[in-house]
């Protein structure tokens, strides 16, 4: 599969584009005027702790107070499974210090925590890890033993604030490197299950146990995989300098304050999605091409001769047609190559997402219709949910299948195809009226929340009244003003164009009746700028 990323770089907005084939699967944005926040970390003051909820409000300086739950307090495995879901690696970890359990082992797999097997409906790693998780929960003191009011403690973000909710923080710092990310809160290792070969596997995890320090844990990123011992290093010293001036900042930093901010999107991105992977990064902005290609010389400096200046007359996100498909992962229907298509329906709870055959009548039978429709399908649901950060409760409504079968090719096709998600899912089996419900977990905000904010027609229902509608309330709006009011014997009466020419051609009768219970006569007059169910009653002038 062919992987680039674009960068388009401007003083207003950085926009950051992964490609796959060609098709858009993941968009970053960030603006000057509201910087991404996750991962920066605070000194800050609790300013509430309820045993209740088993949590605690945290003033770090922001307009809201940020949310800490007692699981995300120096949580153990807990809080650092968060950590490794965070920056999308599914990891395999243990204990370095014996802290967990008596044996030095920890068969707890905190990434994959929760992300279900298709077609079993019981979380993949459940299994393998209750004894772990059942050692974790038995370790958790109740976080008003932990926490007081007015208590100075370091926070980090691990979540946004969205809507009315206030960031949400985590005790368990992590500080990502290209190779590693240092944990200095926790003690334990973790290497990612993408690196599959149990020889370096064993190499690397020799390597960071040697040069690691007396405190905290480290996760092997999958970018890790046959990286010689002097770049692991470099990593190691780099991550540990900056926890050091973290804490040196802290001493001397009243709260709120803040004392780390984490890389901006351009960078992010170079830190997190380029790999040997990535055919090509196009960057349009010689500045922040600068930045880049200094970051790759210090860290990847085998990936150089892939990070290309775009120097192009047309805009970069037109060139490689990404504006097109940004504008269509904001519709409602989304078409599918075959001619059937998905509908996407967001509620406050939940986005239902349904599946249809459309034009497409397939050449064989009818289940084989189905089953080519349905796969189609699942591949681009997923593509989507990654496009458009979906998070929540998700149900999709396949078309029903009759041959046990096709359900597993379908639940088979979902599995693979969220493997290339980072966002951690949840995900049951096709139940016999074809629905697959599952969750995914969201750290950031939507790509239609992103990029759009509410209709002030529709009030973000979707919807708006029709002409018809509008024009009877404004009849009775009319009725009720008047009644409030002295009028003389003419009024005049403005609303807009289609208001008033539906009333002129199916109101006549409506306005001359409500001219005799008011004893007054009503002149309608049109106005541009006035929207629709609006209107303005003055008095008529004495000369009219």
């Amino acid at each position: 599969m062919k992987r680039e990323i674009v960068i388009n770089a401007s003083a207003l907005e950085v926009r950051v584009a992964l490609l796959e084939s060609n098709s858009l699967s993941e968009f970053y944005l960030e603006r000057q005027q509201h910087r991404s926040i996750v991962g920066n970390v605070y000194k800050g003051r609790v300013t509430r702790v309820l045993p209740g909820m088993q949590a605690a409000f945290v003033d770090i300086g922001l307009e809201k107070a940020g949310f800490l739950h007692a699981s995300d307090f120096l949580g153990g495995l807990e809080a650092w499974g968060s950590v490794a879901e965070a920056i999308g690696e599914d990891v395999e970890t243990e204990s370095v210090s014996g802290d967990d359990n008596g044996d030095g082992e920890e068969s707890l797999d905190p990434a994959a925590e929760g992300n279900a097997e298709v077609g079993t409906g019981q979380p993949a790693g459940e299994r393998r890890s209750r004894r772990g998780r059942r050692h974790a929960r038995r370790q958790r003191i109740p976080i008003e033993q932990q926490l007081r009011r007015n208590q100075e403690i370091i926070v980090q973000i691990a979540k946004e604030p969205m809507g009315t909710k206030g960031a949400r923080l985590t005790s368990s710092i992590s500080l990502a490197g290209r190779y590693l990310v240092y944990t200095p809160t926790s003690n334990h290792l973790g290497i990612s299950r993408r690196i599959e070969s149990a020889e370096e596997r064993s190499r690397l995890r020799g390597i960071v146990n040697e040069l690691r320090p007396s405190q905290g844990g480290f996760i092997v990123r999958t970018a890790c995989e046959r990286v010689s011992r002097r770049d692991i290093h470099r990593d190691i010293a780099f991550l540990t300098k900056t926890w050091e001036s973290i804490l040196k900042k802290a001493e001397k930093s009243s709260p709120p304050s803040i004392l780390y901010t984490d890389l901006d999107v351009a960078l992010r991105t170079v830190r997190d999605l380029f790999s040997s992977e990535v055919e090509r990064l196009w960057c349009d902005d010689s500045a922040t091409f600068g930045r880049i290609v200094q970051f790759v010389q210090t860290y990847m400096p085998r990936l150089r001769s892939r990070v290309q200046l775009y120097e192009g007359d047309e805009p970069i996100f037109d060139h490689f047609k990404i504006e097109p498909q940004l504008e269509r992962a904001l519709d409602r229907k989304v078409p599918l190559r075959s001619g059937g298509y998905l509908v996407f329906d967001q509620a406050e709870a939940l986005t239902a997402i349904d599946v249809n055959t459309g034009r497409f009548v397939g050449k064989k039978s009818q289940d084989e219709t189905v089953l080519s429709t349905n796969l189609e399908a699942v591949d681009e649901v997923v593509r989507q949910l990654r496009l458009r950060n979906i998070g929540g409760i998700i149900i999709v409504d396949l078309i029903d299948m009759t041959r046990e079968p096709d359900r597993k090719r379908v639940s088979d096709a979902l599995r693979e195809a969220l493997k290339r998600d980072k966002a951690r899912t949840s995900t049951l089996k096709i139940s016999e009226l074809g629905l697959v419900q599952m969750t995914r977990k969201r750290t950031r905000e939507s790509l239609e929340e992103l990029l759009t904010e509410q209709c002030p027609q529709c009030q973000g229902r979707r919807v708006v009244k029709s002409v018809a509608t509008l024009a009877a309330e404004t009849l009775r709006a009319i009725h009720r003003e008047a009644r409030r009011r002295t009028l003389g014997k003419m009024v005049i009466v403005k609303v807009s164009p289609e208001i008033a020419r539906y009333l002129y051609d199916w109101a006549a009768p409506d306005l001359e009746s409500l001219e005799r219970r008011l004893d007054t006569k009503i002149v309608l007059r049109s106005k541009e700028d006035l929207a629709p169910g609006a209107f303005e009653l003055s008095q008529a002038p004495a000369a009219a």
